[in-house]
């Protein structure tokens, strides 16, 4: 049985994610508490003629606070089990899940009338921990809509299923932050910025002006070979971990040209290696 445990902050998307993978053919559960896991195991897996072989279970702070504790224990005995359990952990920026309960008027299930809702962020934050520590996928949400976090973890989990690593290419732009959920990151800023190039700046890294003026640079050649010849030795060593997930990150400034290019170029070298790959240029995403 392959087990997804989503987890996460309140206001990430727990509940998009869950409802992607039910759109995969999971077996979907929300709300569960973690001292149950090993009980739906069995109730769906173990004691059917006809096992269920896909199951995805949403566990936060919803349930007791001691069975959080328990949690990494609990998860030992899934894999004991026989049962390919992993966690997907959703997260966002203080501000972003301040804002989104602000919209959406929804009540944070840790908040009472003596309890503002930063100081709930907080301790929703601290409970989580154990789920975090354990979790083989973090997503962070912050700059995603709905749309797209369906895409990605249907594209992430999708792949995983077929076996080896799912490897993730992001380009990103500094000004709006760096991802919080890359296993890697690199900055290219030092190379010959094309937004200062005359009819290039509202252009990316993927149009033939942009890709024609960093290939004759001699600086963006070298960051490139420099970044495959890395990657290409050290990508295996997670693969042999048995790491079901890597995320990767390239960023520059706007992270619409120099990032894109590399993170294309990176995209090209391993696309035969890993044929689950998946590439995502986040400041060109709508």
């Amino acid at each position: 049985m392959r087990f997804i445990i989503i987890s996460g902050q309140s206001g990430a998307g727990k509940s998009v994610a869950l409802h992607a993978l039910e759109d995969l053919g999971f077996y979907g559960v929300d709300n569960l508490p973690v001292r149950l896991l090993p009980a739906l195991v069995e109730d769906l897996g173990l004691d059917r003629g006809h096992p269920i072989e896909r199951v995805a279970a949403v566990v936060d702070v919803r349930s007791p606070n001691h069975d959080l504790h328990e949690f990494e224990s609990t998860l030992q005995r899934l894999r004991t089990m026989g049962v390919d359990a992993q966690v997907l952990f959703l997260e966002a920026d203080r501000d972003i899940l301040l804002k989104r309960f602000s919209e959406t008027r929804r009540r944070h299930p840790l908040t009472e009338d003596e309890i503002p809702l930063s100081e709930a962020l907080d301790r929703e934050s601290n409970m989580l921990e154990p789920l975090r520590q354990n979790a083989m996928l973090q997503i962070d949400t912050s700059r995603t809509h709905l749309h797209q976090l369906r895409t990605i973890v249907q594209e992430r989990i999708g792949r995983g299923a077929t076996g080896g690593l799912s490897l993730l290419l992001q380009s990103f732009g500094f000004k709006f932050g760096a991802p919080r959920d890359a296993d890697m990151m690199f900055d290219v800023r030092c190379l010959p910025n094309p937004y200062w190039e005359v009819g290039l700046r509202g252009l990316s890294g993927r149009d033939q002006a942009v890709i024609e003026f960093l290939q004759r640079n001699s600086e963006v050649q070298s960051m490139s070979a420099d970044l495959k010849q890395f990657l290409d030795n050290w990508i295996p060593c997670f693969a042999r971990e048995n790491r079901a997930y890597l995320s990767i990150a390239i960023g520059c400034t706007g992270g619409h040209h120099r990032s894109v290019f590399i993170t294309d170029q990176l995209a090209d070298h391993f696309a035969t290696s890993y044929p689950g790959l998946i590439v995502r240029h986040r400041e060109l995403e709508d």
